[in-house]
């Protein structure tokens, strides 16, 4: 029995069109406008069940940054229960983020490829 290669883009979910790309250094003064920018695009897609946050871009991950995911988070849950998934998430965010224990709160953390 063969399965054959799935249809679209490697590591692209077409049934979660919905995205924020953070790149750059996240500082703790950018935190507000990337909620209002998350607060917008859930406006625009008020069915989205699921909202995928690119941070494969961020340079030097800290806990501004995780301040950041984690406050994307609660915004994206006040939203009606959407969920917040990051992709192509740097190792040293990955180990941010179980050390401060937020790994549970963001599911379907992908880990960028090496």
């Amino acid at each position: 029995m063969s399965f054959g290669q799935p249809a679209g883009l490697p590591g692209v979910d077409a049934m979660t069109p919905n995205a924020l790309v953070l790149t750059g250094r996240v500082t703790r003064a950018d935190v507000p406008g990337l909620c209002a920018r998350l607060e917008a695009l859930l406006s625009d897609a008020p069915e989205a069940a699921v909202v995928d946050c690119d941070v494969g871009g961020v340079v030097h991950p800290d806990l501004a940054l995780v301040e950041a995911v984690a406050r994307l988070g609660l915004v994206a849950r006040r939203a009606g229960g959407v969920e917040l998934r990051l992709r192509n998430v740097p190792a040293e965010l990955g180990a941010l983020l179980d050390l401060v224990g937020l790994s549970d709160v963001v599911r379907n953390v992908r880990p960028a490829p090496e």
